[in-house]
């Protein structure tokens, strides 16, 4: 009997069920922070302290890490909804990877841009 044949996709699902959190989490709050309440002035915003903390290594990190996990996400639920929305499942060898080449590029930018700020 041979061996069964072992694939990524558990590990695309953890990320998939990961940014799924992180982004039902964590991007609510900030958009309604950012978004909302300091342009309308319903919070105080200390803007010299706003910028230390963004400019934080520990926050840049999370910051990666949330927006890493919801491109992730992104890319499992864009690659399961063409392949059985448009019925192309038969293409899953280009499909997959486009879509997780597209958030691992997207990752990389991201990272770039974090460690420039």
């Amino acid at each position: 009997m041979s061996a069964p044949r072992r694939t990524a996709e558990p590990f695309l699902w953890l990320l998939f069920s990961g940014g799924g959190m992180a982004a039902a989490l964590v991007l609510p709050i900030l958009m309604l922070l950012f978004g909302v309440a300091f342009p309308l002035g319903w919070l105080d915003a200390d803007f010299a302290h706003l910028e230390a903390v963004l400019l934080h290594p520990l926050t840049k990190l999370v910051l990666f890490g949330v927006f890493a996990l919801a491109l992730f996400h992104w890319a499992h639920r864009f690659r399961f909804t063409v392949e059985h929305g448009l019925q192309v499942g038969r293409f899953d060898r280009v499909i997959a990877p486009l879509c997780y080449g597209a958030a691992l590029a997207g990752s990389v930018v991201l990272a770039v841009v974090l460690v420039a700020a």
